[in-house]
């Protein structure tokens, strides 16, 4: 079983590009002396919803695999 720090890392850099998340709008580095937020709603830039274009859930884990049909394209 995969724990909830493995399912919502952003750093992997398999992520799909069209994988958004409201902290990467936030333009100002991160403070130490500040409680990380649970930044986990995440959202796919081709449809704006939970959903990829696959009809499956958006998130960093499963949006970072090219075995998911829309990976890096939008399309199914």
């Amino acid at each position: 079983m995969i724990t909830e720090a493995e399912r919502f890392d952003t750093s992997n850099p398999e992520l799909c590009k069209c994988v958004r998340w409201k902290g990467m709008f936030i333009g100002v580095e991160h403070d130490p002396n500040v409680p990380m937020s649970r930044d986990c709603h995440f959202w796919c830039a081709f449809t704006a919803t939970i959903f990829g274009p696959d009809g499956k859930l958006v998130d960093p884990r499963s949006c970072s695999s090219s075995d998911r049909a829309c990976y890096g394209t939008g399309r199914v």
